[in-house]
Parts: C-alpha cells; sequence; structure tokens
C-alpha cells in the first residue's frame, strides 16, 4: 500500500502535514477529509522513494528515545489482544518522527499482505538493529512478541542512559579544552607580537624563556597555515588508521592498556555484552545466535574476537563461562556470576545483574572523573596563561627598572 505525504489546513486554518497510508490517491483524500484537512498538496512518496533507488526512511537512523517510545506503544497494543496489524497502524498514526512514521507504516503493509513482522523490521537496518530483529523473530515465532518488545524498550532505554552519561561526562573536557586553546591562540597571535614590538623597540636582551614564547608566536603568525594543515592532516592519518582493520585492533588494544580510559572502556563493554546477551536470551534468541549479535555491540574488537573465540568453543560443547575466562579479557567477577548462573540454570538474571552493577561504577566512575578534570583542566590553564604572563611580564618590569 502506498505511502503519501501531505500538506494541508486544519479546520482552525492551522498548516498541517504528515503522512498516511492508503490505496490510492483518491482513498487518502478521503481519509484527510474526515479527519478535518483540507489537502493544499498530496505526494506518493513510494515512487518517489523508488525513482531516487532507495527504500522510504532506509537510509535515515532514528532516534533512541523516538524508537524506545514507539517500541514500548506497540507493546502495549499487543498486551490488549488487539491484532498486529492494527496495533502498528494505531502506532504509525502516534508517531511523529517521519521517517519512522514512514517505517512503521510500510511494516504494516508488509505484514498485511503475508509477509512476517521482523522481515519488515530487516527492511529498515539503520532503524532497527540487528538484536531488535532477531529478538523479534524470536518472540513472533514463540508468540511473545509483547513481552519481548517491552524488554526491547527497557534495554534501548537502559543503553541510551549509558551512553547519554558518557557523552555528557566528556563534554565538559572538551570544552575546557577548547576555551583554553582560544584563549592561547589569542595570546600568541595577537597579544605577543605586539609586546615582541616593544621589546625590539627598547633594544633589551631578553631571557631564554622570553624567546621561547616570542619564538612560537612568530611560528603561529607567520606560519599558522602549515600549522593548520599539519594538525587537519594528522586528524586524517589518525582517522585513516583508526579506520583499517589492522589500526581498528590496534587503536582497540591500546586503548583497554591505558590507565583510567581502559579500565572504564572495558567497563562499558562488559556492560553492553552482559545486557545484550541477557535480552537476546530472555527473548528466546538461541545461545550461538545471541553470541554472533553481541560480538558486534561492545565496540572493541579485542573484547569481540574473544567472544567469537568463545563461541567457537560454545558450539563444541563448552560451557560460556571457561572460553571468556581463558581469553583473559573479561573480569574474574563477571566470569564468576556467569559460571553461578550456567550452574543454576539463572544465567540471564546474573548477566541482568552484573550489567545493572557496571553500569553503576561506570557512573561512578565518570562522576568522580568529572569533578577530577575540572580543577586539573583550570590548573593546566591557569599553569598555561601564568607561563606565558611570566616570560612577558617580567622583562616589562625589566625595562621600568631600566626606565627609572
Amino acid at each position: 500500500m502506498p505511502i503519501y505525504e501531505y500538506k494541508g489546513l486544519s479546520k482552525a486554518g492551522k498548516n498541517v502535514r504528515g503522512t498516511l497510508d492508503a490505496e490510492n490517491v483518491r482513498a487518502a483524500r478521503t481519509k484527510l477529509k474526515k479527519d478535518g484537512i483540507y489537502v493544499v498538496d498530496l505526494r506518493d512518496k513510494t515512487k518517489a522513494a523508488i525513482k531516487k533507488n532507495k527504500k522510504p526512511g532506509g537510509g535515515k537512523s532514528v532516534g533512541v528515545e523516538d524508537l524506545s517510545s514507539t517500541t514500548r506503544q506497540l507493546a502495549v497494543l499487543l498486551k490488549a489482544n488487539i491484532p498486529l496489524v492494527e496495533s502498528l497502524a494505531a502506532t504509525a498514526d502516534q508517531v511523529e518522527n517521519p521517517t519512522l512514521k514512514e517505517a512503521i507504516s510500510d511494516i504494516k503493509n508488509m505484514v498485511n499482505e503475508g509477509s512476517s513482522f521482523y522481515k519488515g523490521l530487516s527492511k529498515y537496518p539503520k532503524i532497527f538493529d540487528t538484536t531488535f530483529v532477531s529478538m523479534c523473530e524470536a518472540g513472533e515465532t514463540s508468540g511473545t512478541l509483547d513481552v519481548i518488545l517491552v524488554r526491547l524498550a527497557e534495554f534501548t532505554e537502559a543503553q541510551n542512559e549509558l551512553n547519554s552519561k558518557v557523552k555528557s561526562a566528556m563534554l565538559y573536557p572538551v570544552i575546557m579544552f577548547l576555551f583554553t586553546m582560544g584563549m592561547l591562540s589569542v595570546l600568541f597571535i595577537f597579544v605577543i607580537p605586539k609586546m615582541q614590538t616593544i621589546f625590539e623597540s627598547a633594544e633589551m636582551e631578553l631571557p631564554w624563556y622570553t624567546n621561547a614564547v616570542i619564538g612560537f608566536s612568530s611560528i603561529l603568525v607567520n606560519y599558522w597555515w602549515l600549522v593548520l594543515a599539519g594538525g587537519i592532516g594528522s586528524a586524517i592519518v589518525f582517522r585513516t588508521w583508526k579506520s583499517s582493520p589492522a589500526g581498528s585492533k590496534q587503536y582497540d588494544a591500546i586503548l583497554l592498556k591505558l590507565p583510567v580510559v581502559g579500565r572504564l572502556a572495558r567497563m562499558v563493554a562488559v556492560s553492553r555484552f552482559t545486557r545484550t546477551l541477557s535480552t537476546l536470551l530472555q527473548g528466546g534468541v538461541p545461545m550461538l545466535g545471541a553470541m554472533d549479535i553481541v560480538k558486534n555491540v561492545v565496540g572493541n574488537d579485542v573484547l569481540a574476537r574473544a567472544i567469537i573465540q568463545a563461541r567457537d568453543n560454545i558450539s563444541e560443547g563448552e560451557s560460556i563461562a571457561g572460553p571468556l575466562k581463558k581469553s583473559e579479557q573479561f573480569p574474574p567477577i563477571v566470569i564468576h556470576m556467569i559460571s553461578i548462573g550456567e550452574k543454576t540454570g539463572e544465567l540471564e538474571n546474573m548477566l541482568t545483574q552484573v550489567s545493572d552493577s557496571y553500569d553503576f561504577q561506570v557512573k561512578t566512575q565518570i562522576s568522580g572523573l568529572t569533578a577530577l578534570l575540572e580543577p586539573v583542566m583550570i590548573i593546566m590553564m591557569g599553569i598555561a596563561i601564568g607561563v606565558i604572563v611570566f616570560s612577558i611580564m617580567l622583562p616589562m618590569f625589566d625595562m621600568a627598572n631600566m626606565a627609572g
């Protein structure tokens, strides 16, 4: 069924726009007329997408909050025993995000024509990742799709909360660094050259540290293009190296060995691993299939290779705790709790507990680092500016004494 994009006027005279699905243009206009909308413009988005050789919404991603709320709405409707097609139609009407609205409407049409729900989801990989599709496939097969969607909503919200915490913690140091660089640039490019002119007119001998500051200032003023090109070139080289297969492996290995950042990166990866694996297993996804999925969510090549090795060993009949312990990449407490979970048949619950514990530790450590970084950044900025001021002001005092 085609998806139409419309622009029109409401009964109150306000401009309205949105999307809806209908059998043809006439049916679309009839639907809008019943809703009290005077149509100004009506276009078939499906045909437009085909002309551009892409699926509607297929190349765009959707925010986590929109995806989570939509998933929860759909779960509530299914739990109320409303058929899947009607639930998807009602959900599409409630969604405000145009990309997600198009996707849900298209999936509803596919399901209405006899396709599986999870196959409709797989048509939009930028919106619904492998974890989402696999869990919905398991839920659809077992008849527990409503329960699975609730778990997916909770899982998405938990992952989003952790990622937001990490990003917000990085924001302050970045702002402070940029502010410091801006202050130093102003001093080196505008202030110091003027002071250099004064010193040259006085024909006085300057100390080595003042000459060093003036020399660095001259480089920035006269060869700023070279410094800028060097910085951009270094960034390009680093990104190229990091995005290459060999460079990515080296970067991930180095990251895990760093003093403070490495421990934090490992904790975040372990949290993602345990929560995703727990969610998949609770959703009815087989262990081997779940391990294939979680290797892609840890965000670190070293840990991903350890999971792949563990998956291969599990396929040969081993437990999950043993291979993970051999890799020496997972903390002992994680291995211990997984081992207990396997023995007691409570693996999913143990994995959830591990994830909750590591989420809490990550948040605590990030809060501590943020509190520590604030004075450290201020001290570093003060030292840098203090050195410059000292290097310039001391010769000025000498000039004043000579004049006196």
